[in-house]
């Protein structure tokens, strides 16, 4: 069955990029709503965001929803790996700015606030996204690829020339509360030298030592060093749950990444529907509910450090 959060969750934090204080609130929502920005700042236009993947617009460095007023909300990522990897399938989230809090650069404080609001469980079938066959986009040695699988599995690769970081591989069954399990503390991260030509372009405003992991070389300089010795490659796994789950329910498929980013991913998602021998859209049964993220997850599967 669908869920939706008993009552409303509260955030409160600085924009990554913009630097700027933002306030959002995760609403409770019907059934079938799906999920939705509504930018309370906007006033003159149509203020209401789908989380959808057709209504990503290009950017680098982070995902942005827009919709057809030009009305945006960026960095998305993060909560919506939260509301996937908590079964959370409908919710109104109002936000006064244009950018979701970047809060410790992880998912693990919106999965905490939505574990102490409460998950209700609502009279509805879960409609899931099953592949049928494989579909794959690269971009040089990038690649992002779907093939078929009973559940969600997330198979990611990356490879840095920084020591700190080097090459890194992880594979994860997303099934009930691995994602909350595994991977919802892990934090963004980034160079030194990348924050520092990002900064002289007038962004990262917002971001510090405490909100991501910062490298340089073979050195971690954020406090207290990493939080898992592969955690790069968890975020980036956090990263593709979150971006995947724009697909409008979950995704029945093994999701493969090999240096993939926000951007690779959605070109994934519009290919995959561009196919329609690519996919079927499924109620789940109730073999298959118990397979998908965030089924039965509870406050003992969050991290000891929540």
């Amino acid at each position: 069955m669908q869920n939706t959060l008993k009552s409303p969750a509260r955030f409160t934090g600085l924009g990554l990029h913009t630097g700027l204080p933002v306030r959002m609130v995760v609403h409770p929502a019907a059934a079938d709503h799906g999920i939705r920005f509504r930018r309370t700042d906007v006033a003159d236009r149509d203020a209401l965001v789908p989380a959808l993947w057709d209504a990503v617009t290009p950017s680098r460095l982070c995902t942005v929803v827009e919709n057809a007023d030009g009305v945006s909300v960026s960095t998305i990522e993060h909560v919506m790996a939260a509301l996937a990897g908590s079964a959370i399938h409908n919710s109104l989230i109002e936000i006064d700015g244009p950018e979701v809090p970047i809060l410790d650069g992880s998912s693990l404080a919106f999965v905490t606030g939505f574990l102490a609001a409460g998950i209700e469980e609502q009279d509805a079938p879960i409609r899931a996204v099953r592949v049928l066959k494989a579909v794959e986009v690269r971009d040089g040695d990038a690649v992002a690829r779907l093939e078929p699988a009973d559940m969600l599995e997330i198979d990611f690769s990356i490879d840095f020339a920084d020591a700190a970081i080097g090459a890194q591989s992880r594979v994860l069954n997303m099934a009930n509360g691995a994602f909350v399990r595994e991977l919802s503390d892990s934090r963004t991260f980034c160079r030194q030298a990348d924050v520092d030509a990002m900064r002289a372009n007038g962004l990262a405003l917002g971001g510090t030592l405490e909100n991501a992991v910062v490298i340089d070389g073979d050195r971690v300089l954020s406090p207290g060093g990493l939080r898992h010795q592969d955690e790069p490659v968890r975020h980036k796994m956090l990263d593709a749950l979150g971006d995947l789950a724009l697909a409008g329910g979950p995704i029945l498929g093994r999701y493969i990444g090999v240096r993939a980013g926000h951007a690779l991913t959605n070109r994934l998602l519009r290919a995959l529907f561009a196919d329609p021998s690519a996919f079927r859209l499924v109620d789940c049964g109730p073999q298959t509910l118990g397979k998908l993220p965030g089924v039965g997850v509870h406050v003992g599967d969050l991290p000891a450090r929540a």
